[in-house]
């Protein structure tokens, strides 16, 4: 496996990880897939911001993503992002998420933030133990705050002191 920047040419692999899970799960709080268009502009910018997206790569093929953004945007949260790591659904369990993790950590350290924050739905237990592996502490629930396949969900934030 091989943990590398993201490139345009991966854009396409990276909307197919989101949109199954947009379609299949409450891992992301959206109920349409997104065109390559969308998915485009949000590499775009993610490259204008400084941001990284990273991704997993096996036998040439990407199986997953990360990536962290903004936490808010008020001058005094500089030091704070929320990331994001996603996984193809036929890749789990076979530590591409622990590797994607540990790099978006190293990324986030060697750029001086201090704080990462996650936001992961309340039912995806997985998740929420393998946060906590990365020594993740759980600091809130916002109940129903999303709806999504005619059922309240509950979003737990947990966060990561990076110094």
């Amino acid at each position: 496996m091989v943990i590398r920047d993201a490139e345009t040419k991966d854009v396409s692999r990276i909307l197919e990880i989101v949109n199954y899970e947009i379609l299949h799960s409450t891992v992301i709080y959206e109920y349409k897939e997104r065109i390559l268009e969308q998915q485009l502009e949000w590499f775009e910018q993610k490259q204008a911001d400084g941001l990284p997206v990273i991704v997993a790569e096996v036998s040439g093929r990407v199986v997953g993503f990360g990536t962290y953004g903004t936490f808010r945007t008020r001058p005094a949260y500089q030091f704070s992002v929320e990331h994001s790591v996603y996984v193809s659904h036929e890749s789990r369990t076979n530590g591409v998420g622990k590797q994607l993790l540990t790099k978006l950590i190293e990324l986030a350290k060697e750029n001086g933030f201090h704080v990462m924050v996650a936001g992961v739905d309340s039912s995806n237990q997985q998740s929420f133990a393998f946060h906590k592996k990365f020594g993740f502490k759980e600091v809130g629930t916002f109940k129903e705050v999303g709806f999504k396949f005619d059922k309240w969900l509950d979003i737990r934030f947990l966060q990561l002191i990076l110094d």
